[in-house]
């Protein structure tokens, strides 16, 4: 079962890396945010799947929603910051 999860992982992070392209090379600030969020999303999966692998699951559950709960705050100040500084809505027209 532990192969599984291993293979899991590795897929998972394959995706990240595909996510990490869009973040650094993304064409408008929008797609980079996109990407910088997705990269936090699949984190937290590959944190339960650690979790999963290691038998320790209530530990990395706990992990796992604090990081949730701070990519989702990161996120949201980083999309308010650039809406009302660097005029994301100009961009995206």
């Amino acid at each position: 079962m532990s192969t599984i999860f291993l293979g899991c992982g590795i897929y998972i992070t394959f995706l990240m890396l595909m996510s990490l392209y869009r973040a650094l090379f993304g064409p408008t600030v929008l797609d980079r945010l996109i990407g910088v969020n997705a990269i936090g999303s699949k984190t937290v999966v590959l944190l339960l799947l650690i979790g999963m692998i290691y038998r320790r699951i209530d530990m990395f559950v706990d992990i796992s929603l604090a990081y949730a709960l701070l990519n989702f705050i990161a996120v949201i100040a980083a999309s308010r910051y650039f809406q009302k500084r660097k005029g994301l809505h100009d961009e995206i027209k």
